[in-house]
């Protein structure tokens, strides 16, 4: 029998801040996520509009524009060391937002990024990245995410099964996403999504793409904007000075495991648009989840999560699937498996979530996996992924059995010493 950690003892105070506010703007669409930025210019004439044009990146060139209502403020060609978004965000995207803040003070900032870049590094590069040896969130509040959706495109990305390199759009030479991923990423990191434009289909299909997103990021508050006519004084109220961003809130991979919802469990359609959200305590059987892996995601727009497998029992292990390719990997220790004197250096909020949800035989591990697509049966869904759970025979065998199983995923997602030091749960690798 396994003991519970205990919840964290200290609180997380929030910063009240009073520094300069921060929009960052993403999305795959340039001219949707631009037609916001225009018109957040022309409700607030003292904004400033930084971009990057990362078209020459790979030589290590990168051009930086900024603008306020009135035209352009700058228009600067940067030679980097490297040729890599990481480098830009290092050497060029924040700096520059620091010396704005310095030689234009008191006027906010929006950031929008290029295309192919995910508004999950650039938080971590606010929060970990010196400029002058302070991170630029002593100097920015930094206020929203926002992501821009296309309405008429948003469907065939989240279907493609492209990578950005076969695109030629690729942020350096070893960037081999998928279109599909840096789509899904982009919406799910969101805390505010906007849905531009209509769908060529029609306004049944635009509510449709309407759901779907609220089905994708429940977390998030949603907006849809006509494209044609563009209120910016009520776009501008809607979308800035909110407060919306938390920094502490994990990415999606991190989500489950720190207590914080997946998804949504609505399996009747809207708009033909189906959530469905499977939690289960038992591993899966290894053999018995492989053979049904392309079944379950076959209809799906996306599905994400964590889970276990018997035969690997102390692994978290990642589950995303986005454009028809499916990853997985490792995300660590489940805490059960690790010395309870390891538990202090685990995240706080990830122990006080296992606390909470501590079984006395199986600890903190559990399935917990989110399916959202059009015009899929839930119930079918549960049925296959129950059916890979193992039964009360094979439970009776115990562990020790359960780890000789044979195992398609067998060294697909390793766990080396240091994670017994650091738990570490920030990310996952395709298998």
């Amino acid at each position: 029998m396994s003991s519970s950690p205990q919840a964290p003892t200290h609180a997380v105070t929030a910063d009240p801040g009073t520094r300069p506010s921060l929009t960052v703007l993403s999305g795959f669409w340039p001219a949707a996520t631009f037609g916001v930025a225009r018109a957040l210019l022309a409700a607030d004439p003292a904004l400033l509009l930084v971009r990057h044009d990362l078209t020459g990146i790979r030589d290590g060139v990168v051009r930086r524009v900024v603008r306020s209502g009135a035209g352009i403020v700058e228009d600067e060609q940067v030679v980097l060391r490297h040729g890599c978004v990481s480098c830009t965000l290092r050497e060029d995207v924040l700096p520059t937002l620091v010396r704005l803040t310095r030689s234009h003070p008191g006027r906010d900032l929006v950031l929008m990024l290029p295309e192919v870049v995910e508004p999950e590094a650039v938080a971590a590069a606010c929060a970990c990245c010196l400029v002058d040896g302070a991170p630029i969130t002593e100097l920015v509040r930094v206020d929203s995410y926002v992501t821009v959706v296309d309405a008429e495109h948003l469907l065939d990305a989240l279907a493609s099964t492209d990578d950005l390199t076969a695109l030629g759009i690729q942020a350096a030479e070893d960037d081999h996403r998928a279109l599909a991923d840096v789509v899904v990423r982009q919406i799910e990191y969101a805390d505010t999504l906007v849905l531009w434009g209509h769908s060529p289909d029609g306004e049944f299909d635009t509510g449709r793409l309407s759901v779907l997103l609220q089905r994708m990021t429940p977390w998030a508050t949603h907006f849809r904007v006509g494209g044609d006519r563009v209120d910016a004084t009520r776009l501008n109220r809607l979308l800035r000075h909110t407060h919306r961003h938390r920094p502490e809130t994990p990415g999606v991979l991190a989500r489950g495991l720190q207590g914080y919802a997946l998804g949504t469990h609505e399996p009747e359609p809207d708009c033909g648009v189906v959530s469905a959200v499977f939690r289960a305590r038992r591993p899966f059987h290894p053999q018995r989840l492989h053979d049904v892996l392309e079944e379950v995601n076959a209809e799906l727009v996306r599905s994400r999560g964590h889970f276990w497998l018997a035969s690997q029992p102390d692994t978290v292990i990642a589950w995303e699937f986005a454009g028809g390719g499916l990853a997985m990997g490792s995300l660590g220790h489940w805490l059960v498996s690790l010395p309870t004197d390891r538990w202090d250096h685990v995240d706080d909020q990830r122990r006080l979530a296992a606390a909470l949800d501590w079984d006395p035989y199986y600890g903190d591990r559990h399935q917990h996996l989110v399916f959202i697509g059009i015009d899929i049966d839930p119930v079918e869904l549960h049925r296959t992924l129950t059916g890979c759970l193992l039964t009360d025979a094979e439970l009776a065998d115990g562990e020790q059995t359960w780890r000789a199983y044979p195992d398609p995923f067998a060294g697909c997602f390793p766990l080396d010493t240091q994670e017994l030091a650091d738990a570490d749960t920030d990310g996952a690798q395709p298998a």
